[in-house]
């Protein structure tokens, strides 16, 4: 079944309830949306004489337009390659040849002027109007549907191919596992669509909801703040530095988080003292969920009721974790040699399931070492508790070995965190002769307060083993990120061999 069909039926059942706003003005009904979708299909097919199976690519920040653009491309079962908009017009250059697309739409049509065999469009351009309404071409479920390309950190980006019959099986997770769509809610597109907040909007058009691009076409603290005071009932999907950062922007206004009904939170690790600060101040709207692209947002999450629970005897320890396995995968730890670990042991976190990608684009070899003996090998680290709960250590990238012991930076991150005046920090290694790494911390302080190496030091020693505190700080004003606001250790890492550091 195409996934596009859902816009489809939603549109013939619900034709006058409001489908897109951007920021507080509303631009399209369901059935306004269905046509307009319609009009860019039949466009698509006479301007660039899309196919089923072709690649367009969308370089692109939020827009309103994006949703119409996802959907004429199913419409035809042409399929999408979604590129962050942050990337550098070369990197992207990179994704669209590599996926052979047909063509790219960016906000301007000209990013690739000096690229004439690109074949690049506006994101606005739509030549068709008033096209006779038709369902979606049909397409089977293992046929392609999204090609998102990884984000490159230890090479070249992979093409990560989802199917049809993944992203339906993910929108059924959200479902069961997450939140549930209600027709009143407004879901916000305040993180890229590109990535996982896209993907939530299936959940959303099949229960009829409306769909909100902020005027920003961004994530803007006070602009999420204001819709919320006006829209009402306000669903988004936000990183934890998000999440931080909008609690800082509220406690500042003195706002409470009225309005917002759930933020869906993942994208990186949450520490502790931020969901707790979060939970002080807004109350029980957060979920939290772990995925990666390669099982869209869908490994675990941590419900409403969880994240808030202050009832069970290992609470605490349970709001730390990232939640137990989402109702369509299983999750494994599992050790070097392919073995399930005990319980309390940390191994690689593997997951199985209809949400698992088909492999990488045009990569046999990638595919082969990710998926082993039915298994996706996330790369990242973990352990599971005996009621099943799952706790992430780091990505196995991440870990830094120190004379010969492993240290995992988020036990660090967390404990500097803790400090008063320590609004956000990155811990990473960098290679030292005598140790093979030593522990170097990138410290971003809370406004108008400031602490010492030594007081930090003895903060450490105070809460962690002497030998996992940081040799070296940095002071830095921010931290890089992408667009995700995702913390971006690999560029930490440069700075740090090149000696250099972010301002």
């Amino acid at each position: 079944m195409n996934i596009a069909n859902w816009l489809y039926q939603t549109a013939l059942s619900w034709p006058s309830r409001p489908a897109l706003y951007e920021g507080d003005v509303l631009r399209q009904s369901y059935a306004e949306l269905l046509q307009s979708t319609c009009n860019r299909a039949a466009w698509l097919r006479a301007e660039h004489d899309v196919q089923a199976g072709d690649r367009l690519a969308i370089f692109a920040k939020n827009a309103p337009e994006y949703i119409e653009l996802l959907h004429a491309c199913w419409w035809l079962g042409a399929v999408v390659v979604p590129i962050n908009c942050k990337l550098h017009p070369r990197e992207a250059e990179w994704i669209i040849r590599d996926s052979e697309a047909k063509a790219v739409f960016t906000q301007s049509g000209t990013v690739f002027a000096d690229q004439p065999d690109i074949n690049e469009t506006p994101l606005s351009a739509s030549g068709a109007r008033d096209e006779k309404i038709t369902a979606p071409a049909p397409v089977e479920g293992q046929d392609l549907a999204w090609l998102f390309y990884t984000s490159g950190t230890t090479g070249t980006p992979k093409g990560v191919m989802l199917s049809h019959d993944n992203l339906r099986q993910m929108t059924l997770c959200y479902a069961l596992d997450v939140d549930c769509a209600q027709s009143e809610d407004h879901m916000l597109y305040a993180a890229p669509m590109s990535h996982g907040a896209g993907l939530y909007m299936f959940a959303q058009i099949r229960a009829g909801g409306a769909h909100l691009v902020p005027a920003s076409h961004g994530f803007d603290s006070e602009e999420i703040i204001d819709l919320a005071r006006t829209r009402g009932q306000l669903v988004f999907f936000a990183a934890p530095t998000m999440v931080k950062r909008l609690i800082a922007a509220s406690k500042a206004q003195g706002y409470a988080g009225e309005g917002i009904r759930t933020i869906i939170y993942g994208g990186g690790p949450m520490y502790a003292n931020d969901i707790n600060e979060a939970l002080a101040c807004y109350g029980p709207r957060f979920v939290q969920i772990y995925g990666q692209g390669e099982t869209p947002m869908t490994i675990s999450a941590l419900g409403r009721d969880l994240v808030a629970d202050q009832s069970h005897p290992r609470w605490q320890a349970r709001r730390a974790s990232v939640g137990i396995a989402q109702g369509a995968v299983a999750l494994a730890v599992l050790g070097a040699d392919g073995t399930p670990l005990p319980t309390g042991a940390t191994g690689e976190i593997c997951v199985k399931g209809p949400t698992v990608m088909k492999g990488y684009w045009k990569n046999p070899q990638a595919s082969a070492e990710a998926l082993k003996d039915g298994w996706l090998h996330t790369g990242d680290l973990g352990h599971l508790d005996e009621d099943g709960f799952l706790y992430l250590t780091d990505r196995s990238k991440d870990v830094i070995i120190s004379g010969g012991t492993n240290i995992y930076p988020r036990e660090v991150e967390e404990t500097l965190l803790r400090h008063p005046a320590v609004f956000e920090v990155a811990v990473i290694g960098v290679p030292e002769p005598d140790w093979g790494e030593q522990v170097v911390a990138y410290v971003v302080f809370e406004q108008g307060r400031s602490a010492s190496v030594s007081e930090l030091d003895s903060w450490c020693r105070q809460h962690i083993a002497a030998f996992k505190r940081p040799k070296h700080y940095e002071f830095v004003k921010d931290l890089p990120k992408n667009s995700y606001g995702k913390i971006l250790k690999t560029e930490l890492r440069t700075q740090a061999g090149s000696g250099t550091t972010p301002v």
